[in-house]
């Protein structure tokens, strides 16, 4: 590629990154809102590797579960469609489905040691 065609994809992309339009949407709540909203999925995909099973809250994880169903359908239900508000519980959906599955492995499925205290 040419450092002519180089220098023009990168001007399109700017325009394209940097246009009123773009700049217009990062100035809403379709915009802020799931990018603030990210930060519970984050955390819950952190506790998948970090969070040991017995501590995890079973009812907890399933009222979560049911909230990010709840949004994902919300997400596309309004004007315009929030793909990134989506996104953000699509990511939040698996990452409790997970969850569950280790509350459910670890609660249920497994032989507990008990320790008994002398």
């Amino acid at each position: 590629m040419s450092s002519s065609a180089t220098n023009s994809a990168a001007q399109k992309l700017s325009s394209r990154i940097f246009s009123k339009d773009t700049l217009k949407y990062c100035l809403t709540t379709h915009f802020w809102g799931p990018v603030s909203n990210f930060g519970v999925p984050v955390a819950a995909v952190l506790d998948i590797f970090n969070k040991p099973e017995e501590t995890i809250s079973g009812p907890m994880t399933g009222a979560l579960i049911v909230y990010s169903a709840v949004f994902m359908k919300y997400a596309l239900a309004v004007t315009p469609k929030n793909y990134l508000l989506f996104g953000c519980h699509v990511v939040n959906e698996v990452a409790q489905l997970a969850q569950g599955a280790r509350f459910v492995h670890y609660n249920y499925l497994t032989e507990k040691k008990i320790e008994q205290k002398k």
